[in-house]
Formats: C-alpha cells, sequence, structure tokens
C-alpha cells in the first residue's frame, strides 16, 4: 500500500513555519481558551471575602457587646433610678451630671485608689508565683511536672464563686484550719482591712496563676538549651540566667501576661464580693465592680452604676490599646 502524496507542497511548509524571531504557538493557546487571569484583577472580590466569612461574628458580637454598651452610655446620660424603671416619674436626659456627681464623690476616689492598688498587688504576686513555679517546672522530673500541671490546672478550672467560698472556710475563725495550724485562735480574716484584700489576693493569685505558669514554662522550653548550658558553663548563677538571659527572650509572653492579668484583676468581683460579704465592713473593700454593683441595685441608682460602668470600661479599653500596641511593635521586631 502506497501512501498518496498530500495536497500541501513547500507552500504549506512556508505557512507553517513560524516567523523569525517569533515562538511557535503552543497548541491550545488560540483564542478560544480563556486567558490566565494576572495578580489583582479580582481584587475587588478578595477583598470583601474574609469580610463575607466575619459576618456571623460580627452579628453575634453586636448583639452581645455593641448594644449593651449602648444601652450602659445611654443610660449613664440620663436620670434613671427606681422611680424610672416603676414608670413614677419620667425619664430625663442629665448630660455629664451623673459624671459630674460620680467624681465629685470622695468615695469614689477611694475605691478608685484601693482597687489600682489591690490589682497591681494580684498582678504582681500573680507574674512571681507563676514565673516561679514556670522554672520549677523545668527542673523537676516528668512524674512531680505532671502531679504539679494537673494541681494547678484544677485551681484554674475552679469557678470563681466556689473557690471564693473554700477559701473563706480554710480561713474561717471557728471552723478553718488554717488559723488551727498558725496557732491565731479566732482571728476573723475578713475583719480588718488590709487583711480581708490579703485573704481575696489570695484565692485571686490561686486561680490566676496556673496560667501565668503555664503560658511561661512553654516560653522557656522554646529558648534553646544551648543558650542555657552556655551561660551556666560561664558560671551564671540562675537568678543571673534568669535576668540577663530568660526574661529578656521571654519578653514578649511576659507582656501578654501581664497584660491579661491587669485586665482580669482589675475587674474582679465575685471574689470580693463573696469573701467580703459584699464589700466588707461599711465598705471597706470596695473595689470599682463592686461599688457600681452597690450603685446600681442595692441604691437603685442605675445612671450613676452605669457611669461608673463606662469608666471602668474607658480605662479597660486603653489598657487594651496598650497591649495591642505592644503585641503589634513585638510582631514587627520579631
Amino acid at each position: 500500500m502506497t501512501h498518496q502524496p498530500t495536497a500541501a507542497g513547500p507552500e504549506a511548509v512556508t505557512r507553517t513555519a513560524p516567523a523569525p524571531g517569533r515562538s511557535p504557538k503552543t497548541p491550545g493557546a488560540g483564542s478560544g481558551r480563556p486567558k490566565r487571569r494576572g495578580p489583582g484583577s479580582n481584587r475587588h472580590g478578595s477583598r470583601w471575602t474574609p469580610w463575607l466569612y466575619l459576618i456571623p461574628a460580627l452579628v453575634v458580637l453586636a448583639g452581645l457587646l455593641v448594644y449593651p454598651i449602648y444601652q450602659l452610655g445611654l443610660i449613664s446620660f440620663l436620670e434613671y433610678t427606681q422611680a424610672q424603671v416603676s414608670g413614677g416619674e419620667p425619664t430625663t436626659f442629665k448630660g455629664f451630671g451623673n459624671y459630674r456627681e460620680l467624681f465629685a464623690d470622695e468615695q469614689f476616689w477611694q475605691v478608685l485608689g484601693a482597687t489600682v492598688l489591690f490589682a497591681a498587688s494580684c498582678v504582681v504576686a500573680t507574674l512571681a508565683v507563676g514565673c516561679a513555679l514556670a522554672v520549677l517546672l523545668t527542673r523537676i522530673r516528668a512524674l512531680p511536672r505532671l502531679l504539679l500541671m494537673l494541681a494547678a490546672l484544677g485551681a484554674w478550672a475552679t469557678p470563681a464563686i466556689t473557690g471564693s467560698t473554700v477559701w473563706v472556710f480554710l480561713f474561717d475563725p471557728d471552723y478553718g484550719p488554717v488559723n488551727r495550724l498558725l496557732g491565731l485562735g479566732d482571728f476573723s480574716w475578713t475583719y480588718g482591712r488590709y487583711s480581708a484584700f490579703a485573704l481575696v489576693l489570695f484565692e485571686v493569685v490561686w486561680c490566676s496563676f496556673p496560667f501565668v505558669m503555664v503560658t511561661v514554662y512553654a516560653g522557656i522550653k522554646a529558648i534553646p538549651t544551648e543558650v542555657l548550658e552556655a551561660a551556666s558553663l560561664d558560671g551564671a548563677s540562675q537568678w543571673r540566667i534568669w535576668r540577663s538571659i530568660t526574661a529578656p527572650m521571654l519578653r514578649p509572653i511576659l507582656v501578654v501576661v501581664t497584660i491579661q492579668s491587669i485586665i482580669w484583676d482589675f475587674k474582679v468581683f465575685t471574689q470580693i464580693y463573696v469573701m467580703t460579704n459584699g464589700g466588707g465592713i461599711a465598705g471597706q473593700n470596695l473595689v470599682l465592680n463592686v461599688y457600681a454593683y452597690q450603685k446600681a441595685f442595692a441604691s437603685s441608682q442605675y445612671s450613676l452604676g452605669s457611669a461608673i460602668g463606662v469608666v471602668m470600661l474607658l480605662i479597660l479599653l486603653a489598657v487594651t490599646l496598650v497591649y495591642l500596641r505592644l503585641i503589634r511593635r513585638q510582631g514587627e521586631e520579631l
């Protein structure tokens, strides 16, 4: 069987040969195939895509956070007491009158100062205990380490009201075992102002140090062991290693746990309310959260209580902004 010559002669070869300086077209590269879109061609679509996924969460946050904050701020500008709640008197607009009354109250500044000092003491004690136990976790064997972490996580998982009740029983002047072990007799921890604050501080540190301990321990384990071994071989003490090597390398983690501890301890309510029976004798152990609760619900001055809540919100917002700025700066450094 012989092959028939094709009808295409030299002219066909000439037509199919690529011109000099031009690369031959790849198969399928004709006008019927869609062109690939370059980067940024769908820029507007990709810009709004993350927000579409965030819409459900934003709706929930708006209902649970934005609206209550709006109501809190609105009530703080009104004359809103039990008379207005029951409908006996109309609600009137006071503007900044509630804030002027609040800032003119000497007790408010005393409570604010006590809150700042108490929160600072809790933060320092929590960081000291948490960091010390984190270092201890790196020095002990596996089984004691596991037992210590389980005990700490158990304290962390205990509800605040349950832990406060247990601590009140432990330090009870009649039936508590602590006074018997220390030989204090019928000494009442909740009678004096400073002893009551100290008792609450113990409970706050007890339920807060596990977070610091676990976080700092994870940071220590991430430090290269060669650095610590080199410092030890050079004759540096453990305190010197911690101060000059470990702490600087843990600075981002320490900033995070410090700011979060400030936020948590500044708005303590349950421990103070339960352990001092609503703020102590004659309000000697009041903090801002308990003070706002007393103004709003015990005295039915809801507008003053809302004003205190707004002041606390602004203080914590300032702390949060500092926290975010530090995190952003550390992220840039890393």
